[in-house]
């Protein structure tokens, strides 16, 4: 009986990392087509710029594929040097919250010195071309290509094969949907519409690293923010602010957090008011920023952020946080949050509930209230948390082993 378990198992484990393997040739292929001109002879350039075709997924792929490969930085002759601060923005599909971003960014005193990364899982004419009318700082954009888009019918989409998330394991078993023996640990299925953002965020981590070549020789922090985001003007200045402060002050503090939940109340009191804490995923996970070194100590737990149950990537990293990496990652947290969430709708709500309008209003209306008190002269420590690892009961949504898998590969090949 035993026998027979393990022998399934293996079959099992031997068709993922047939899959993957497959996956990850496909990706190799398509730059190897690409380096030797075959993908580039079907006008998939146009200058220097990568040139997106969008009739069908194979045709996509392409693209997606060429555009990660020659990273044409938008801008470059306008703004020659290296960036002083570079940021790494998620996108998903939400162009009129990436709008009220861009217009933000737009107003950011020193956006000239910036090098904005766009990291897309949803490709599409309108976010190519609100991006690509950026003219007031170097660009590039890249693109997650495991994106449920380009696999609609097979992993890592959702395989009409695949488990309805709801079924039991026993009934699953029974009637021999594709992974049957991985549910999470509630019972649950995969939902790929679920999966992907962690994905997305691990690839985006592991390829920015690793591959943006503009980034070679960049010793600074990469600060992500996501497409909901609205950032304060005086942002590069507070940054330079604390990156000084850590080195005086905070050697031992792993991130910076140059945003926090707490929107603008009281910014006149904590403009220049900064603490140090444990990283925690509901305080933290805002305008935050990651060192190369900090990448590495990552990388050291990529089997664990990616065998973890748990769908969302910044509860994972706080599970690493003081476990994997023994000694609790250390934060150094603005208190006058630079960085505004406007998004009012999410993973889990229809786009009909988003109301982009408002949330810039919003924004605007407590921009004004807050920008005497922008750009300070100097900063203040007022609290210091306790370092200790902060145990959370995982979400789940995260148990199948064909995730593991694709994950786990992303620290090998990009």
């Amino acid at each position: 009986m035993r026998l027979r378990f393990f022998k399934k198992n293996l079959l099992i484990l031997m068709g993922v990392s047939l899959i993957i393997a497959t996956v990850m040739i496909i990706t190799r292929v398509l730059i190897y087509d690409e380096v030797t001109g075959v993908v580039a002879q079907e006008n998939m350039l146009s200058g220097d710029m990568a040139k997106f075709q969008y009739g069908s997924v194979p045709i996509l792929m392409k693209s997606v594929y060429n555009a990660n490969y020659h990273q044409y930085v938008q801008n470059a002759d306008t703004y020659p040097g290296e960036p002083k601060l570079v940021l790494v923005i998620q996108v998903h599909n939400r162009p009129d919250y990436l709008k009220i971003l861009i217009k933000s960014l737009e107003n950011a005193a020193e956006v000239h010195n910036f090098l904005l990364i766009f990291s897309h899982d949803y490709f599409s004419e309108e976010n190519n071309d609100i991006v690509q009318g950026i003219t007031f700082c170097k660009v590039v954009q890249i693109y997650f290509p495991y994106s449920t888009q380009l696999y609609p019918s097979e992993f890592p989409g959702q395989d009409p094969r695949d488990c309805p998330r709801d079924i039991s394991k026993d009934d699953a078993l029974k009637t021999g949907c594709l992974n049957a023996e991985h549910p999470d640990s509630y019972g649950h299925y995969r939902e790929a519409s679920i999966t992907q953002t962690k994905h997305h965020w691990w690839w985006k981590l592991h390829f920015v690293w690793e591959r943006v070549q503009a980034l070679h020789g960049y010793s600074g922090f990469a600060v992500f923010l996501e497409e909901d985001n609205y950032i304060l003007p005086d942002l590069y200045h507070l940054y330079n602010e604390m990156v000084g402060y850590r080195k005086s002050s905070c050697p031992d503090c792993d991130m910076l957090a140059l945003g926090n939940h707490n929107g603008l109340a009281e910014f006149d009191k904590l403009s220049n008011k900064v603490q140090t804490a444990g990283w925690m995923s509901t305080k933290h996970n805002i305008g935050m920023g990651i060192s190369r070194e900090v990448y590495y100590k990552l990388m050291g737990c990529n089997d664990d952020f990616c065998t973890y149950d748990d769908y969302n990537w910044d509860w994972t990293l706080q599970h690493l946080s003081g476990t994997c990496i023994s000694k609790p990652l250390k934060v150094l947290v603005a208190q006058g949050s630079r960085v505004l969430h406007t998004g009012n709708c999410g993973l889990h709500q229809n786009k009909e509930a988003c109301l982009p309008e408002l949330a810039l209003q919003k924004a605007q209306e407590s921009l004004k209230l807050a920008k005497v008190s922008l750009f300070p002269q100097s900063l203040a420590l007022t609290n210091t948390e306790s370092m200790e690892h902060k145990a959370h009961m995982k979400n789940g949504g995260w148990g199948d082993i064909r995730d593991h898998v694709l994950c786990n590969n992303y620290a090998k090949r990009l």
